[in-house]
């Protein structure tokens, strides 16, 4: 399997794109306009603490105060490794771009309040595991990850885990042996997937490395005042190098000579067997274009997604949750109709699965497959989109197929998905995703004039001005209606057309 980074770095935007057999499975943009949040160390000032939700809400000096939960607050190093070791599982996930790994969500059964914990006014040291989201501030964590191309420090907890994807038990307990010793104190680290096959030499300058930095974060904590930021993680073309370059990886090409160079520094550092791989990109032609990218990007943005077999799925997108709806479209099978069904689920399957890599959606998310009477069948679907599910970095957890034949999901959000990154509210409909129908904004209008015309009046006119769409619909559809309102009225009614005209845009002026 054929797998590419490519990156196109431009002064007003960064974007990375992971491509696995020429299409594009994971799409990253930053923007000059603000860096991502995930993965910064601020010191903040708690400014109202939440009895009823176990929660706080923490200033750290953006434009809405950050979420914490107690399961993520940090008060005694000791009792929060020994609850952590008790409940933790050695197969960690891998770290990746969205610093997944430092959201401790296993901390549900601590035996402390967030009151007991917290106070107004009380300054922390917290990293933001979790973009703002729409209305929704940044959630954040006093459990502190360092993340590093090979290993990732934790600080505040005693703890050794390897990857989940370093699957040979023997490298497994190699690993570990190493990072018992060389690790300073109970330092808590992880092993990441790039580090399988490094020796002790190769790991100890990276642990030396992000050591020193928490000594410098410490540091910048003790002095200024809050909020402010303590530590922003690296730019996205050196995180995907970071979080992504692996020996999987058969090439990396970016089209700026500024960032190819730091990306080659930074390699050399730290994995300089992999130098030989990364390209510099100086055609003529844009990166993105030039590597059939650029078609991929701009469809992301469709909800209805058509499938070989001439079936589809549509993607509907809420504030609380996703849902996904497949059909069978034009696709009418060859034998039966279980058949038909079965291989339009399956074929969805892959697709859905893609989509929510390429486009980041996360949260709850509904899956309403085509109903199949055999439970067999279903079972089939269910194993088939954890497979197909099994090389997203981001943790999913899959529900059983119900009797309505809805699956239900979740896939874990740390920041905006690609449409929310990308586009807005439209301002014609409000977000609703629906304008009125032409003949009911001509019913609208005319009650209006209705109203217009409540108190009787001389003879007279009434000019009507609206979008041109409304005025031709008028003429062909509505003729009659407009000539019964004239006689009732009592008013010769003109219409006029304005170009400018949102379509439900109407403007009355009545005359005597």
């Amino acid at each position: 399997m054929s797998n590419e980074i490519i990156i196109n770095v431009r002064p007003y935007e960064t974007r990375v794109a992971l491509v696995e057999n020429g299409m594009v499975v994971e799409l990253y943009i930053e923007r000059a306009t603000g860096h991502e949040l995930a993965g910064n160390i601020y010191r903040g000032r708690v400014v109202r603490v939440l009895p009823g939700m176990q929660a706080s809400f923490v200033d750290i000096g953006l434009d809405r105060t950050a979420f914490l939960y107690v399961s993520d607050v940090h008060k005694d190093f000791v009792d929060l490794e020994k609850m952590m070791l008790g409940n933790h599982n050695e197969n960690t996930e891998d770290v990746f771009l969205d610093s997944e790994i430092t959201s401790w969500n296993h901390l549900q059964d601590i035996p402390f309040q967030i009151e007991d914990l917290l106070h107004e006014g009380q300054d922390i040291m917290a990293q933001v595991i979790r973009e703002p989201i729409g209305n929704k501030g940044a959630r954040i964590t006093s459990h502190i990850s360092l993340p590093g191309r090979h290993l990732v420090l934790m600080p505040t907890v005693n703890h050794i885990g390897v990857s989940r994807k370093i699957e040979d038990r023997v490298e497994r307990e190699r690993l570990k042996m190493i990072i018992e010793e060389m690790r300073p104190g109970d330092f808590g680290v992880i092993v990441r997937t790039a580090a399988e096959g490094a020796s002790k030499e190769e790991l100890k300058p990276e642990m030396d490395a992000l050591v020193e930095l928490w000594t410098k974060i410490q540091k910048k904590k003790e002095s200024g005042s809050s909020p402010r930021l303590l530590h922003r993680d690296l730019p996205i073309a050196l995180r995907s190098v970071r979080d992504l370059f692996s020996k999987d990886v058969d090439c990396l090409t970016i089209d700026s000579r500024e960032e190819h160079k730091n990306i080659m520094e930074f390699i050399g550092t730290f994995s300089p067997k992999l130098k030989h791989v990364v390209q510099l990109y100086d055609g003529p032609e844009p990166i993105f274009d030039s590597f059939g990218i650029e078609m991929d990007v701009s469809r992301a943005f469709d909800n209805r997604i058509w499938l070989k077999s001439g079936g589809y799925i549509v993607i509907e997108l809420t504030e609380a949750l996703t849902t996904i709806d497949v059909n069978t479209g034009s696709y009418v099978g060859k034998r039966n109709l279980e058949e038909t069904i079965l291989k339009t689920n399956l074929e969805a399957v892959k697709e859905i699965a893609y989509q929510l890599r390429l486009k980041n959606i996360g949260g709850i998310i509904v899956i309403d497959f085509i109903d199949m009477e055999k439970m067999a069948n279903r079972q089939h679907i269910f194993i088939s989109l954890k497979e197909a599910l099994a090389k997203d970095r981001a943790k999913t957890n899959i529900l059983q197929m119900s009797d309505l034949g809805l699956i239900e999901m979740t896939r874990k959000r740390t920041r905006a998905n690609l449409t929310n990154l990308l586009s807005e509210t439209c301002f014609y409909c409000e977000g609703k995703g629906f304008i009125k129908s032409k003949r009911t904004i001509c019913y609208d209008f005319f009650r209006a004039l209705e109203r217009e015309c409540a108190t009787p009046e001389k003879e007279g006119y009434a000019h009507i001005s609206v979008n041109p769409e409304i005025d031709l619909f008028l003429r062909e559809e509505e003729q009659q209606s407009i000539m019964d309102l004239e006689k009732r009225l009592k008013k010769r009614i003109i219409i006029i057309a304005k170009e400018d005209y949102h379509m439900e845009q109407y403007e009355i002026s009545v005359q005597s």
